[in-house]
């Protein structure tokens, strides 16, 4: 997929540029970055050169993750990455994927990593036809899920010893949005024919009566 652009009232969601090496780098040296994702630990300057220039590229190139740096328009300061994972399962009958993010230490408690995914998962339900978005984190990641909750994300439960973390299996908290759960309103601006799936029929849905 050609990579696209997404703005916000405050963001622009980019791909990354050769340029961010450096606010990427000085970004991971933050220890909750590892220690809540999976960005190794040292982090070196090498480290944030695979991630922009190999990892996040060849994701939009095959269509395998779509990686945004989230950044900030007045300014231009990094404020962190919106992934978009899992897209194995975009094309098949499931029509998913995962979002998935990090928020550099100085930017958060503003609301822009919240203002990012509403975004990303617009997109995601507008453009590419996807009809459940799942979150995924770590038990006891409360910043992730605070964000998650802001965005409309249903935490759904624990998947017990899911993740190796460190050596050490570890629970995951899951949860899911699907484009019911966003108010109605159009879509983040992006380029013209940003979209890569044609339309397609939604598919039916029938909840399990509470």
């Amino acid at each position: 997929m050609k990579p696209v652009a997404l703005t916000t009232d405050r963001l622009l969601l980019r791909p990354f540029e050769p340029s961010d090496v450096p606010a990427v780098h000085a970004a991971c040296q933050d220890p909750d970055i590892p220690r809540w994702t999976a960005v190794p630990s040292p982090y070196g300057l090498a480290d944030a050169e695979g991630f922009v220039g190999t990892v996040a590229a060849e994701g939009w190139r095959n269509d395998t993750s779509y990686t945004f740096a989230v950044v900030t328009r007045a300014g231009g300061s990094l404020v962190g990455s919106m992934a978009l994972l899992r897209l194995d399962q975009l094309r098949t009958l499931e029509r998913q994927a995962e979002l998935g993010y990090w928020t550099a230490k100085g930017q958060r408690g503003r609301g822009y990593t919240a203002e990012a995914a509403g975004a990303v998962a617009r997109w995601a339900f507008h453009e590419l036809g996807v009809e459940r978005l799942e979150w995924l984190a770590e038990a006891g990641n409360e910043g992730s899920w605070a964000v998650a909750r802001k965005v409309g994300f249903h935490r759904e439960g624990t998947l017990r010893a899911k993740l190796v973390h460190d050596g050490t299996r570890r629970d995951l908290w899951i949860g899911s949005l699907l484009p019911s759960d966003l108010p109605r309103e159009p879509a983040p601006a992006g380029p013209t024919g940003s979209a890569t799936l044609p339309a397609r029929e939604p598919t039916p849905y029938l909840p399990h009566p509470h």
